[in-house]
């Protein structure tokens, strides 16, 4: 059996990426920082439920002691759990602000895979998938005629190009382990008011095709559901 950490996965995204990975056969793991709702979300599912709050080191490590008690190791690993950041203007953003996003976006998911790495090297084969953005890719970004050109956002946009350089680091570092950085696309969620042109279902593709890639599958890499992302 197919042991799978999502975290933030009481709703959005990691509920969906969580409802495919349980259909496929995983024993999913749930990670929500609100108890009630994380709950919720894994008796929907037929999963476990892991309180973690990706900022909180403590939680974290209680986390993986958990895992580590329950199920003795870990396959799949997927860090999706991100905040939007402060939303405001470039010139208005301050180093307060992009300590809280880079909090969440950055530091949660390194706390998380230092937590959790020994579990992941007692796999066959694990994986762990990053979930970025196709804002995080400064190409994307500086095309014109993409979308995402037209997305100015300091702190959330750079913090999902540090989570694709960070990807490729553990990758490099890791070598059994399959590292990649994925791109849901602009996906209706609670994180972007539900203003995405994907539904859900569609952002999650991507994920659920890198958590299942198995010892074979590519490693440093950043995918959107065409291919490679332009980096």
């Amino acid at each position: 059996m197919t042991t799978t950490l999502i975290t933030g996965a009481n709703k959005g995204l990691g509920l969906e990426t969580a409802r495919r990975l349980v259909k496929a056969g995983h024993t999913v793991y749930v990670g929500a920082r609100d108890a009630e709702r994380g709950q919720a979300a894994a008796v929907e599912l037929g999963a476990r439920f892991v309180q973690i709050d990706v900022t909180d080191g403590d939680s974290v490590e209680a986390a993986a002691e958990f895992v580590r008690a329950d199920a003795g190791r870990l396959d799949v690993l997927v860090n999706n759990a991100g905040i939007a950041g402060a939303g405001k203007p470039v010139g208005e953003v301050t180093g307060a602000d992009m300590q809280t996003t880079y909090d969440t976006n950055v530091f949660g998911v390194v706390r998380v895979t230092h937590a959790f790495l020994p579990l992941l090297e007692a796999s066959v084969a694990p994986v762990v998938v990053n979930v970025s953005s196709g804002l995080g890719s400064p190409a994307a970004c500086a095309d014109p005629g993409r979308i995402e050109f037209h997305v100015t956002l300091l702190d959330y946009n750079s913090s999902k190009t540090a989570l694709v350089m960070i990807t490729s680091q553990y990758a490099k570092a890791y070598p059994a382990i399959r590292f990649n950085a994925v791109d849901p696309g602009y996906t209706a969620t609670d994180l972007n008011g539900h203003q995405g042109s994907n539904t859900v279902e569609e952002g999650a593709e991507i994920i659920v095709r890198m958590a299942v890639i198995g010892a074979h599958g590519p490693t440093g890499g950043f995918f959107d559901k065409a291919g490679p992302v332009v980096w």
